[in-house]
């Protein structure tokens, strides 16, 4: 097994310096606070006396689930009851002392607690304020509760079979678009208040993210309104996949050389020469013919043997690997895209690697995933709290710091 990291060194990434209360819960906003953490940002996840509901996760070692571990590394943690009003107050001193506010409740939840984005407005105009929903705040469905499989529904990633059954994408990639797509905007709006000296609001919805990913090659037939424009049938990503002699392999030509390169190493040489696929519109207009041909070429070789054909034809191509088999990738272990490091409750640790590799300011783990409350008295007393000040609050359940043990 690979040699943990260490943690604790101090802060390196291109957002250091950056404080982000993250008040956000469940995969999409805790996400996108993730990566800004990475990036070297100070950010506090901000959770009720319950926790957010995915420390309720599965598997648990240590106390710590998997996917919460996951979401929430690099972050410090503060429980705080924001029903009570020095809860409140504890909250607008750690917002009025943010860069960025990450919340993504329901619209008009933040508002109700008094720490909604006109609070601050005047007070903090320089502070950026992410608001993550499901639908937008107006329409028949914005006050509907929404999960990741609603906006599958509703953007049409259920609709990306070919033979039109319907088919959830299995993992929850709208919520994992719309991180990607709020910590982008987040990032935005900060380059724009420093040069400008003003914050504002930043509203990113689930089902705008999944719209904007799907559109530019599932949405090609509802681009041009004029008529007479041609529709063209939607690709089937299935024919990149192909059974072999003994298991599966992908391939997916996409240039003249290419399909030549595949047709030399299935032994198909006269493909080449064959009018029915010469060049792209001759394939689009054969592609049945195609791929029955390639559908009986595959299974005369062995994996093995046409990855190394294809290395020669200069293919893209991969064997398939299963979950497992990714962490033993020669390409994943030569990057060291997968790290390690030891938790302080839940043991060894397995996670990606920061995606984005910076030259001069380097993203990295710097912090273990919190647990409940964990850092509640370090980040009272940033915001000035006496410790006595800190144990009353204790004392009186308006914070709550998770015991050792």
């Amino acid at each position: 097994m690979e040699q943990p990291i260490a943690l604790g060194h101090p802060r390196t990434g291109p957002l250091q310096g950056i404080r982000v209360a993250d008040f956000s819960a469940i995969f999409s906003g805790p996400i996108a606070g993730a990566l800004l953490a990475d990036q070297g940002a100070d950010v506090i996840k901000i959770e009720a006396f319950g926790g957010d509901l995915m420390r309720g996760g599965f598997p648990q070692s240590g106390g710590m689930a998997s996917a919460f571990t996951s979401m929430n590394r690099n972050k410090r943690g503060l429980a705080v009851d924001l029903q009570k009003d020095e809860g409140k107050a504890i909250a607008r001193q750690l917002i009025l002392s943010a860069d960025v506010v990450l919340e993504n409740f329901r619209p008009g939840v933040m508002d109700r607690l008094g720490l909604g984005y006109d609070t601050f407005r005047e007070t903090h105009p320089k502070l950026v304020y992410a608001s993550i929903n499901g639908v937008g705040s107006s329409g028949p469905y914005a006050n509907r509760r929404v999960y990741d499989a609603v906006i599958q529904a509703i953007s049409g990633f259920t609709a990306l079979r070919v033979d039109g059954k319907p088919e959830m994408v299995n993992s929850l990639v709208c919520d994992k678009i719309t991180s990607l797509t709020a910590a982008e905007a987040i990032v935005a709006a900060l380059f724009r208040a420093e040069r400008s000296g003003q914050g504002q609001r930043v509203e990113i919805s689930m089902l705008d993210a999944a719209l904007s990913f799907l559109w530019p090659d599932t949405m090609n037939n509802f681009t041009f309104l004029e008529e007479g424009v041609e529709t063209v049938a939607p690709l089937d990503h299935s024919v990149f996949l192909h059974e072999t002699k003994d298991g599966w392999i992908a391939s997916m030509p996409v240039q003249e050389a290419e399909f030549f390169g595949i047709f030399r190493a299935l032994e198909l040489p006269e493909l080449i020469e064959d009018p029915r696929f010469a060049d792209a519109a001759a394939r689009l207009e054969h592609r049945d013919e195609l791929r029955a041909l390639m559908d009986a070429a595959y299974p005369r070789f062995t994996t093995q043997q046409l990855c190394v054909q294809f290395e020669e034809e200069d293919v893209p191509y991969s064997h398939l690997n299963t979950r497992a088999e990714v962490l033993e990738d020669p390409q994943v272990k030569a990057m060291g895209a997968v790290l390690t490091y030891q938790h302080p409750y839940a043991g060894l640790v397995r996670t990606p690697r920061p995606a984005a590799q910076f030259e001069q300011t380097p993203s990295n783990l710097y912090a273990h995933t919190p647990r409940l409350g964990e850092h509640s008295r370090e980040v009272l007393g940033e915001l000035g709290y006496e410790k006595s000040e800190v144990d009353r609050l204790l004392a009186q359940q308006v914070i709550l710091e998770t015991a050792d043990g």
